[in-house]
């Protein structure tokens, strides 16, 4: 851009080769991006990258100032003014739920102050006084086992100063082991643990961040149940959220605002934007009870595997991971929870060194049952924990937590087959196999 004249936040007039002007604001260029492309927002709000072999000449019209520079410190805690509403603490781990769009430059950029917050979610201010906690800023692609368990004490800490609600701020790719994640670590805790994200940006006109945050707040202050849940769009459009049990949930789509779909389960509730009211859609539902009561079990194993079963998947894979030294093996097999004959050796190693390995089944819903056909048997008989109707990634999660409990092989199947939070149903509902959200019972 030096060759060009130009710097960030310039407003400027490019001519280029094709004999076409544009005019906009100069934008910082992503650290991963093209070195020699400079982006500009243009008036009607797009973005337009074009490299500089395209640009004739370039006009510099004017210079607009922005806040894109502003620094939030890890571990910053903003405490809530008092006025009598139900305190709900948000911890914050990253995504662009939090980020405010400046209108002058294009530019988004973090915001984490109260008086951001309530001008991005005005409404808010009638629910909650909501305390800021912001724990830590990643992609939720670079979440482990060892931030699941800073997330859960954070959780944790929050309720024992006397929070009605936590919000945790997430990006949505990961953000269901989370909610697993956070469902095993925190025992009895005495309100819910709202996960919320958004699937589009802030500056979007389609945006699901407004809706989504409104209702996961009115969740944390107003919710009669506790425990881990994920809160986001219940379909395409607008005024309808729904409540997702944390170990029974899953992202099936990579864009949609519904992306977040409940597995072999119902949506616990739901919320009513329009009437900022939360509709119970079922009442298996653990309800809020004492912080006394309360546990904090967050210690997860990182040495955990999850392996997907393929045609011709090569027994080599396995044999690596106990050589590599871990601990737990999650296999997501075919059908009822089967694999070819060739694993079947490295299956008995892992399990004969004191390795658990647990079966879950590809098709995400139904559940495992290794009784029905003779493969099933044969892992049966080699000692394979069936996983019956747990997610794949759920079962991985769990099986990471128990052991950070233990390693006694007998008491991991144990564990692994005893309903914790509302992981395992012991048996299948066959009106929960959905292939788009469902609507509230009324």
């Amino acid at each position: 851009m030096s060759k060009l004249g130009i710097k960030e936040f310039d407003l400027v007039r490019a001519h280029l080769r094709d004999g076409t002007a544009l005019d906009g604001v100069v934008l910082p260029r992503p650290g991963v991006g093209d070195p020699n492309v400079v982006i500009l927002k243009l008036d009607n709000g797009y973005n337009v990258g074009i490299h500089v072999s395209n640009i004739e000449r370039v006009e510099v019209l004017g210079h607009v100032e922005s806040r894109s520079a502003v620094s939030i410190p890890i571990g910053q805690f903003v405490k809530a003014e008092s006025t009598g509403l139900p305190r709900v603490r948000l911890v914050a781990t990253g995504g662009t739920i939090m980020s405010k769009v400046d209108y002058r430059t294009g530019a988004v950029y973090p915001s984490f102050s109260l008086e951001d917050l309530y001008a991005m979610y005005p409404e808010i201010k009638g629910i909650a006084d909501v305390e800021l906690l912001n724990l830590m800023a990643i992609f939720s692609e670079d979440m482990t086992p060892r931030r699941w368990a800073e997330i859960a004490e954070a959780a944790y800490r929050a309720f024992l100063d006397g929070v009605s609600g936590v919000v945790v701020l997430h990006g949505t790719d990961t953000m269901h082991y989370t909610a697993a994640a956070l469902s095993f670590a925190i025992r009895n805790p005495p309100g819910p643990i709202a996960l919320v994200g958004s699937q589009r940006s802030s500056d979007r006109p389609s945006s699901d961040a407004f809706e989504n945050m409104l209702a996961a707040v009115l969740v944390g202050a107003r919710a009669p149940f506790a425990g881990s849940y994920i809160v986001m769009h219940a379909s395409t459009n607008d005024g309808l959220i729904a409540v997702h049990r944390g170990t029974r949930v899953r992202k099936m789509h990579t864009s949609r605002r519904d992306t977040f779909i409940s597995i072999n389960d119902r949506p616990v509730a739901y919320v009513d934007i329009n009437r900022l009211e939360i509709v119970m859609n079922t009442n298996n539902y653990t309800p809020r009870s004492r912080v006394e009561d309360t546990v904090l079990m967050n210690r997860f194993d990182e040495r955990t595997a999850l392996v997907k079963f393929y045609p011709g998947m090569d027994p080599e894979i396995l044999h690596f991971l106990i050589d590599r030294g871990y601990h737990g093996i999650v296999i997501e097999g075919t059908g009822f929870g089967h694999v070819r004959e060739e694993l079947l050796d490295p299956i008995k190693r892992a399990i004969d060194s004191g390795i658990p390995v647990v079966m879950t089944s590809q098709t995400i819903f139904g559940r495992v049952n290794l009784n029905v056909y003779r493969r099933g048997v044969e892992l049966m008989k080699l000692g394979v924990i069936p996983a019956e109707d747990m997610l794949p990634e759920v079962a991985f999660v769990k099986l990471s937590w128990v052991l950070g409990q233990t390693r006694d092989l007998s008491e991991v199947r144990r564990l692994m087959l005893t309903p914790v939070a509302g992981e395992l149903n012991p048996r299948s509902d066959v009106g929960t196999y959905i292939l788009g959200p469902e609507l509230p019972r009324r």
